[in-house]
């Protein structure tokens, strides 16, 4: 195992770039005119980005944009361009050291379409939440427009679209696999996860004149080489996780000679050569890491994991595997005659560091470009704080750990309290109420590892499945002073948390469950067991449906102690991998038996390399070692059956009646037909109601049906959490 890595140089302690003589811009500029007014010839980096431009610490562009601008550098920012033609990517001339490309705070294709594959017509990131303002597959089409304006200018490409197509990834929408987005967007360099550390460093280094091909050392990284470099030893990823057995009987993975190539546009060309598989020289892992000079690990090419469907699953399982920046190694994929290289995960900043990013001096607010326009995004978030970033969750059906990483980063209460004022003083329409204290979850500010050597040495996917690990600190105590000290700020008249609460943490601290009902619960606290049954509930690595109920007591108890009627919402996912329809019938009849009835639901949503995506794919649980002798887990693919576990959550909603008539009369289960209070739904269907099997009922999640929990946009997904910090 890879020896803890030392502390990264610090992203405030590098000597600003001469352009700083400039100053502050009020808005980052989105047109030649703005540059004019601010005395611009130029701009140093031009950002171009999938949402519309709102100057706050919850979008991408602004984050992104506000850090480069503290480091000297003249900041530009397209927006939503016109991808017709390049012309729209000229608009502020050519940038002196790259252009930086990004979807957006969403998944572009996540963006369009729900999870039965139809269009949406509104987009919570555009200005009068009008839809189609981005191109599908954002980050391709964006870099493809760039390529044809300025042929030879550094490419950038980052975000959360990228980050999680960092390598060869199953597309739900086209039911392939695809190669990473970095050979299809033609870009030099891809940054994947949250990116201050790499894109500050790039940012100096090419201000400095280095090539942007021959910078290879970056955390956080990918780039394509010709060949792996002189120096280092390759690990066959079958050394590290066991396949199974191959036929033909050849090692499925190829090694290639020494020596990396310059990279670049040239080399990142459309052609996919298919080349011969080659065997492989196996260097053990214990062995190899015995030895002098780094280790890499070599994932099945992208030719391979594109035919064969069980090497996709173990490809996904070994990524999964290196995302702990203190030990992961690096790792690389064969794409045709090319090599795709991803260094280790970045080292997450400190809080000294994270402050300083969310204390630049953002405006809070859209652009003035966009008038009285509303950004739904915006208007969700205007009055929140996030407070830490990363999920120690591990959730197999999420994007966060993938793209924010498992550890805690969190601010220091002084900065939070900080932000509280600002938006007391400076965001339009403040009445008092602070809308979220959050991030990626609600409760996991400032909880970590008790030791950090065993943090460093760590390859555990979850530190809370299939139990709270040992070693966590899971004391809340730290987050009740928080919440009383931000109350209690002048003028601040309530402080909700709308964040999703990790119940199975909560009930640790019962102190902070009576603070949290007693004082910042809005009526209703929405919470996520995702289901009752142990087979999903183990593919989703969840607690038991017991932990709910744990904490449902505490949430009444404390409720009442207090004098509120309150109610907690549980939400559930159908047709996630492992879910059988006895699985999804048993959850309708919990749902009933405990009163509750469900407007808000979601359909497991395959989103780009998330470790339940593979297994959608697969078939195979990507959690235990992959083998083809091992058993096939139950996947929901079809439409129809996806629709009939969507109706099982919706059990009362008598369009879904015939549906569930005719599936439960094929499972055997006509005893759950009828309107005793054991049955499931009636024998007979009320005039005016759909006679059709497999019609799908009229619900509120017509608005947000499906959306992978990826910490792009937490607002406007069942849990009604805020967007997120993403680049």
């Amino acid at each position: 195992m890879n020896a803890p890595v030392n502390a990264p140089r610090a992203i405030t302690e590098y000597r600003k770039y001469w352009a700083e003589c400039y100053g502050v811009s009020p808005y980052l500029p989105m047109s030649r005119a703005e540059m004019d007014a601010l005395g611009w010839d130029s701009c140093d980096i031009i950002i171009v980005t999938g949402d519309a431009y709102v100057d706050h610490p919850s979008f991408g562009m602004a984050v992104i944009g506000r850090l480069l601008e503290a480091q000297g550098f003249r900041v530009g920012i397209i927006s939503q361009p016109d991808w017709s033609s390049a012309e729209a990517f000229t608009q502020l001339g050519r940038p002196n050291l790259f252009f930086g490309v990004a979807a957006g705070n969403m998944d572009s294709m996540i963006n369009h379409y729900t999870a039965d594959r139809k269009r949406r017509n509104d987009d919570a990131y555009t200005a009068g939440n009008v839809g189609g303002k981005r191109p599908d597959r954002a980050v391709i089409v964006y870099s493809q427009r760039i390529r044809e304006a300025y042929k030879n200018v550094p490419l950038v490409i980052g975000g959360i679209e990228a980050s999680l197509r960092r390598i060869a990834h199953y597309d739900y929408w086209s039911e392939k696999i695809r190669r990473s987005v970095l050979l299809d967007a033609r870009a030099d360099i891809l940054l994947y996860g949250n990116a201050e550390r790499a894109i500050v460093d790039l940012a100096h280094r090419l201000a400095n004149g280095d090539s942007i091909h021959s910078i290879r050392d970056l955390r956080g990284t990918a780039y394509v080489c010709k060949r792996i470099p002189d120096g280092w030893q390759v690990l066959d990823s079958s050394d590290v996780d066991v396949v199974g057995a191959v036929a033909p009987p050849l090692n499925p993975y190829a090694e290639t000679g020494p020596e990396c190539a310059t990279g670049g546009a040239e080399s990142n060309a459309d052609s996919e050569p298919d080349g011969d598989v080659q065997a492989v020289r196996l260097v053990p892992r214990q062995s190899a890491l015995q030895r002098s000079g780094p280790t890499v690990i070599r994932l099945p090419a992208f030719e391979q994991v594109r035919a064969d469907s069980t090497l996709y699953a173990h490809a996904s399982r070994i990524l999964h595997k290196e995302t702990n920046p203190h030990n992961a190694s690096a790792l690389v994929q064969a794409h045709g005659d090319r090599e795709l290289w991803l260094n280790p995960p970045p080292i997450p900043l400190t809080t000294e560091e994270l402050d300083w990013v969310f204390e630049q001096p953002f405006q809070r607010t859209p652009h003035p470009v966009y008038g009285d326009a509303k950004i739904t995004a915006y208007e969700m978030i205007r009055f929140s704080v996030n407070i830490m970033r990363g999920c120690f969750g591990g959730c197999t059906f999420c994007s966060i750990t993938e793209h924010e990483g498992r550890i805690i980063q969190n601010r220091s209460q002084p900065s939070i309290i900080r932000e509280v004022e600002q938006i007391r003083d400076k965001t339009p329409g403040f009445t008092g109420v602070i809308s979220d204290l959050g991030g990626p979850t609600a409760n996991m500010w400032r909880l970590a590892c008790k030791s950090r050597e065993i943090e460093a040495s760590c390859r555990k996917l979850s530190c809370v499945y299939p139990g709270i690990c040992k070693n966590l600190n899971t004391d809340q105590t730290p987050l009740i002073e928080l919440y009383r000290e931000a109350r209690a700020v002048p003028g601040v008249k309530k402080v909700l948390i709308a964040s999703g609460l990790r119940y199975d943490i909560a009930v640790k601290t019962p102190a902070y469950v009576k603070e949290l009902v007693t004082h910042h619960v809005g009526g209703y606290l929405k919470i996520a067991p995702e289901h009752t049954e142990q087979g999903p509930l183990s593919t989703m690595m969840k607690p038991g449906i017991g932990t709910y109920e744990t904490f449902r007591k505490m949430f009444e108890k404390y409720s009442k102690e207090a004098g509120k009627k309150q109610y907690l919402i549980p939400y559930f996912i159908a047709a996630h991998p492992g879910t059988t329809d006895t699985d999804m019938m048993n959850l309708a009849l919990w749902l009933k038996q405990n009163g509750f009835r469900a407007d808000q639901v979601q359909t497991f949503y395959p989103s780009p390399m998330a470790s339940a995506t593979a297994m959608y794919h697969s078939g195979r649980n990507t959690l235990k070692k992959i083998s083809r002798q091992g058993d096939m887990m139950p996947t929901v693919r079809g439409l129809r059956q996806r629709r009939l576990h969507k109706a099982f959550l919706r059990y009362h909603d008598p369009d879904n009646w015939p549906q569930l008539r005719q599936a439960l009369q094929k499972m055997g289960r006509r005893d759950l037909i009828g309107s005793a209070p054991h049955q499931l739904i009636p024998a007979r269907q009320p005039a005016g109601s759909s006679q059709r099997a497999g019609a799908p009922g009229t619900t509120f999640a017509t608005q947000h049906n499906g959306l992978p929990r990826t910490p792009e946009h937490k607002r406007g997904t069942r849990r009604s959490r805020k967007p997120s910090r993403q680049r």
